[in-house]
């Protein structure tokens, strides 16, 4: 199936839909306190640039965004993938975007924060593959043992 991933606004009824699934995904995983989710609103902060994979009919399969924090750090957010897309390597790709702007933008080292609990292994492989490796707490992530921390240097 040919895949378009495009920059686009997050303020719409699909990125929404999105959303919504990826977190009614991640809410059994992970206790409340410890999911650290962007809304659309907070994806529609200048800091935050949102790629959306459409499938050939324009439906939203897939999205995945980077966060800049300055300093030559980024965070990638918010990756997800609809289960009737999944095995389309769309997450890797969608990572190989946000990577690629990242570079564009003189960022450094990009990090992230994903759960720590039965159900996250297709994101691990995603990052793994993608050549993150396991870090320490970032940002201001606590260490609850809830989550699991990846970086990767760009530099």
């Amino acid at each position: 199936m040919a895949v378009e991933i495009a920059v686009e606004p997050p303020l719409q009824d699909d990125v929404r839909g999105l959303v919504a699934a990826l977190n009614a995904y991640l809410i059994p995983l992970t206790p409340r306190e410890y999911q650290f989710q962007l809304t659309v609103e907070q994806m529609a902060e200048p800091s935050v640039t949102l790629f959306v994979a459409r499938d050939p009919y324009g439906s939203a399969i897939g999205m995945g965004a980077l966060k800049e924090h300055g300093a030559g750090l980024g965070e990638v957010k918010r990756m997800f993938t609809v289960p009737e897309a999944r095995g389309q390597r769309i997450g890797a790709r969608l990572l190989q975007r946000i990577e690629a702007l990242a570079r564009e933008r003189h960022i450094d080292r990009l990090v992230l924060e994903t759960g720590e609990a039965p159900g996250f292994e297709p994101a691990y492989r995603v990052y793994e593959r993608g050549g993150f490796q396991l870090c320490g707490p970032v940002l201001d992530y606590p260490d609850s043992g809830h989550s699991r921390f990846y970086e990767k240097k760009l530099s």
